[in-house]
Order: C-alpha cells, then sequence, then structure tokens
C-alpha cells in the first residue's frame, strides 16, 4: 500500500516530524437494520470512492469531513500523517460480515505496514451494524486497539447522531463527536480530535472518558442553532470550559440501527480524572433527560398544515 507522508517542513519543526508519525483510516457507515436497501461492495466503491494512500490526502486536503481536519491537524503542528484508507458508503442495510472484514483487515494492513507510529486518527460513525456485529465502531476500535497496543493513543471523530457503547469508550483514548446539526463542523472536529492527540504526545495529557447513556432517543428537535438544542450546547460547552475538562459531545443516537446500545449519551474527557469526566458526563446527561419533552416536536396532521399555510399565505406546503 503506498502511503503520502504530511508533516511540517519549517526546520524547526524537523525533529518532531520526525518522531511523531500518526496513521489515520475512515471506516464510516450509517446503519439502518430496518431498511431493505442492502450494503454492497459496490456502494463502498460508488460513494467517495474506496481511497487508499496518497488518494485520500489529494482528495480531502481542505475538505469539510473528519479527515479533512486531521489532514489540517497534521499541517498545523508539524506531525507526519499517514493514511491507510477511506471507506464511506451511503446509509444503507447492515454491511455484509465477509465486506466489513475485507475493509476492517484493509484498515488493519495499513496501520501494520506504517512502520512505528505514535498514535491513531479515525473517522467512524457510530452507528454501524455489521453481519453480526451490533456495535460496529466497537469491533473496529477493539481491532486497532490490539494491533497498536495499550500505550499508542487513539482518537476518533463520531457523527452526531451516534450510539455510543461502553466498549468504544473502553477502546478509545479519545472520542469526539459533531456539535452541529446540520453538521457543518466535520472538519472542525476532526482538527480538535488531532489537537488533542498532538496533546497527549507532546504535552503528557491524560485522557480520561466516561459515558453517560440517557435512557431515552432524541426526538425531532436536534437543529443545533435554534432553541432547545441549543441550549444543550451551550451547557456541553460550560462543562467544557471547566478546570481539567478536555473536551466532551453530546450523541443524540440513531435509532434506525436497532442494537443494545441504541440511545442518546453523553460522553466527557478529563486530564487523568476519571471521576471527574463520569461525574460530569452523569450531570450532563441528568441535565438533558430532565427536559426530554423539549426534544420532541409535533407534528401537525394534514389538515392543520393545510390550514395554517392557508391562514399565514404561506404556500407551497411540503409534506
Amino acid at each position: 500500500m503506498s502511503n503520502t507522508l504530511i508533516g511540517c517542513a519549517n526546520d524547526d519543526h524537523t525533529q518532531r516530524t520526525n518522531h511523531m508519525r500518526i496513521v489515520t483510516g475512515a471506516i464510516s457507515h450509517e446503519t439502518s437494520t430496518f431498511t431493505p436497501v442492502p450494503t454492497t461492495w459496490a456502494d463502498y466503491e460508488d460513494h467517495f470512492g474506496y481511497l487508499r494512500g496518497a488518494a485520500i490526502i489529494e482528495k480531502f486536503r481542505g475538505a469539510n469531513i473528519p479527515t479533512g481536519g486531521f489532514i489540517d491537524g497534521a499541517e498545523a503542528h508539524g506531525f507526519t500523517l499517514i493514511p491507510t484508507i477511506f471507506a464511506e458508503p451511503h446509509p444503507s442495510g447492515p454491511t455484509p460480515r465477509a465486506i466489513f472484514d475485507r475493509v476492517l483487515g484493509d484498515l488493519l494492513t495499513g496501520i501494520a505496514d506504517a512502520g512505528p507510529i505514535d498514535g491513531v486518527l479515525l473517522e467512524l460513525h457510530g452507528a454501524m451494524v455489521a453481519e453480526g456485529i451490533d456495535d460496529g465502531e466497537g469491533h473496529i476500535l477493539a481491532a486497532v486497539r490490539e494491533l497498536v497496543g495499550p500505550t499508542i493513543p487513539i482518537a476518533a471523530q463520531l457523527d452526531i447522531h451516534s450510539n455510543v457503547s461502553k466498549r468504544m469508550v473502553e477502546m478509545a483514548d479519545v472520542l469526539i463527536g459533531r456539535e452541529t446539526f446540520p453538521e457543518v463542523d466535520m472538519a472542525a472536529r476532526g482538527r480538535e480530535c488531532a489537537d488533542v492527540l498532538v496533546r497527549i504526545l507532546r504535552q503528557g495529557l491524560r485522557p480520561t472518558m466516561a459515558l453517560h447513556q440517557i435512557p431515552m432517543i432524541w426526538g425531532l428537535n436536534q437543529v443545533t442553532a435554534h432553541s432547545p438544542m441549543k441550549e444543550a450546547i451551550a451547557e456541553l460547552h460550560r462543562i467544557e470550559a471547566l478546570p481539567g475538562v478536555v473536551c466532551g459531545s453530546i450523541a443524540t443516537g440513531f435509532p434506525l440501527a436497532d442494537i443494545p446500545d441504541m440511545g442518546s449519551s453523553v460522553y466527557i474527557v478529563t486530564d487523568n480524572d476519571h471521576a471527574l469526566a463520569q461525574r460530569l458526563a452523569d450531570e450532563l446527561g441528568e441535565w438533558i433527560f430532565a427536559r426530554r419533552a423539549d426534544w420532541q416536536g409535533q407534528m401537525p396532521s394534514t389538515a392543520d398544515a393545510l390550514r395554517d399555510a392557508r391562514t399565514q399565505g404561506k404556500f407551497p406546503v411540503i409534506f
């Protein structure tokens, strides 16, 4: 597999660039277990294309996706970024096990072929299901962890519509979810992953992550620029600004993946203080659950929608 190495060419950063080598890859699929639309190998090839090595950097430099943020982070911090694979089919049914194993095998081979590495940056989704595997991301992270060992930090970027499992939290050092819907901050969150990874490797940050799974699935009110979701993100940012907190995320969940870990959650990362991370995750999770009625929008009937349109003089009415 050919690899493209991205680093800073400035003399001031040469020594750090030479010894800081970060491998990256993407396996991202939003899976519906209810759809009759199958996921095939052609789906992996037809969306962005099933990309390897240099083609990943060429396609996604400057792009508003997590991998674009990883590339930006490599160039800003002066570390070497080693791309492996990029696999992202359109949302569809569970990936057949043979295809899943092939894709994961390609990722693991790419990591192994990279030689000595200092860290891993992964673009995942958070709602991937494969044949016989309910927790796709947990399975991927566990496989990567087994390969790189316990001391190599792994940071992964997730969709806001994630079903976050305990296994995912246990296998990764840092998970960072998107904070916008519509999701306009994908590159920014990827860059944040790179920034935190640099803090681990250069500053001695010791991330500890805690999960609070909320016993609900989010309703219709998810647009983060508007209330009530705007207030939830503001509360998240308040917690992120507290001493000792590295980052935090809210996952609204993905109900079309009918799996045991389906649901909303909060996950918080602190600097070597798991008790604080858990306390704050529980605090934010309980804050959200107490306001659960706010997240459920009311859908008007057809008759009501037409009547309101006539009253307001606003057309067309779209159903």
